[in-house]
C-alpha cells in the first residue's frame, strides 16, 4: 500500500530556449533537477533547431517537456526566442510561468519562493523580476545610471536646439529581463496576450500591456537576487559565437565560465 503523500500540484512551470548552447544548458538544467527532484514544477525547453549536441543532450532527458522547433531562415534572434516561449506558453496549464536563459544558473532553491510571494500577494501584479542583467555593485549602478541620465537629458537638449543627434533613450530601465523572470501566465492568456507581439524584445510589449491594462509589475534589485543565482550576459550569444573575436562580451563570458565552473 502506498503510504506517501501526493505532492501538491505544481504553480508554476519553467521555461527555456535552447540554441547551440550544449555546455551551459545542461549547467542550467543539471541545476534545476537538482533543486526540483522533489518538486511537480514542469520545465519545458524548446529547441530552436540548433541541430548540434545540444539538441542530442535535450532528447537523452525524460523529465523536461522538449518541443523541437523548426526556425525558419532568417528569422531573428530575439523573435525566434520569442515564439518559442509562445509555444510553451500555449501548452502549460499552470498559473505562473518562470522565464528563464540558459545562461542562467540557480544556486539557491529559495528564489521559487520569493517570486512566487511577490506574484501571488496581489492578483494584479503581471510579474516579478529583475530590470538588471547583473549585480553592479552600488559604485558601477550609480555610474552607469548617472552617466545614462547625464546623456539622456543632452541629448535632449539637442533636439530641443534643432541640433542633428541621436534619439535620447531612456536613462532608467522599467522593463523586466527574460533571464529570470516570473510572469503570471492565467492573466496573459485572459487578456490574449503573448511574449512576442512584435519586433521589441519578447516581453516588453506585454509587460506595457498588462500595465495598461491595470497590473503591476514587481521588480527585484539586483543586489537581491543574485544572492540566489547566477547570470551570464549575453551569455547565449556569446556562446554561439554571436560576437567577432575579441569582443568584451566574449571575455565576459569566459571569465563567467571560468566563474562558474569553479562554483559548481
Amino acid at each position: 500500500m502506498n503510504t506517501h503523500t501526493p505532492l501538491p500540484p505544481a504553480t508554476f512551470s519553467i521555461a527555456l530556449v535552447n540554441y547551440k548552447t550544449c555546455e551551459m544548458t545542461r549547467t542550467c538544467l543539471e541545476l534545476l533537477h537538482k533543486h526540483l527532484a522533489n518538486k511537480q514544477v514542469p520545465v519545458w525547453v524548446v529547441d530552436n533547431n540548433s541541430a548540434d549536441d545540444s539538441t542530442t543532450y535535450l532528447r537523452s532527458l525524460p523529465w523536461i517537456n522538449l518541443i523541437e522547433r523548426v526556425q525558419p531562415e532568417g528569422e531573428l534572434g530575439h523573435i525566434a526566442h520569442g515564439k518559442a516561449l509562445d509555444m510553451i506558453l500555449e501548452r502549460i496549464d499552470t498559473d505562473y510561468i518562470l522565464l528563464m536563459h540558459t545562461d542562467t544558473f540557480i544556486f539557491d532553491d529559495r528564489v521559487f519562493k520569493l517570486m512566487l510571494d511577490l506574484c501571488t500577494q496581489d492578483p494584479k501584479v503581471a510579474a516579478v523580476g529583475c530590470v538588471e542583467q547583473l549585480d553592479r555593485g552600488l559604485l558601477r549602478t550609480s555610474w552607469r545610471f548617472g552617466s545614462r541620465y547625464c546623456k539622456h537629458y543632452y541629448r535632449r537638449m539637442l533636439q530641443a536646439l534643432g541640433i542633428p543627434g541621436r534619439i535620447p533613450k531612456p536613462w532608467k530601465e522599467v522593463h523586466l529581463k527574460s533571464f529570470c523572470t516570473l510572469w503570471n501566465s492565467k492573466a496573459i492568456k485572459q487578456h490574449g496576450l503573448h511574449f512576442c507581439m512584435d519586433d521589441q524584445v519578447p516581453g516588453y510589449t506585454l509587460q506595457d500591456r498588462m500595465t495598461a491594462s491595470g497590473y503591476s509589475v514587481a521588480q527585484i534589485p539586483a543586489r537581491r537576487l543574485f544572492k540566489y543565482l547566477d547570470h551570464i550576459q549575453s551569455g547565449t550569444v556569446a556562446a554561439c559565437g554571436g560576437y567577432g573575436e575579441g569582443h568584451r562580451r566574449n571575455r565576459m563570458y569566459d571569465r563567467a565560465i571560468n566563474r562558474l565552473n569553479k562554483a559548481v
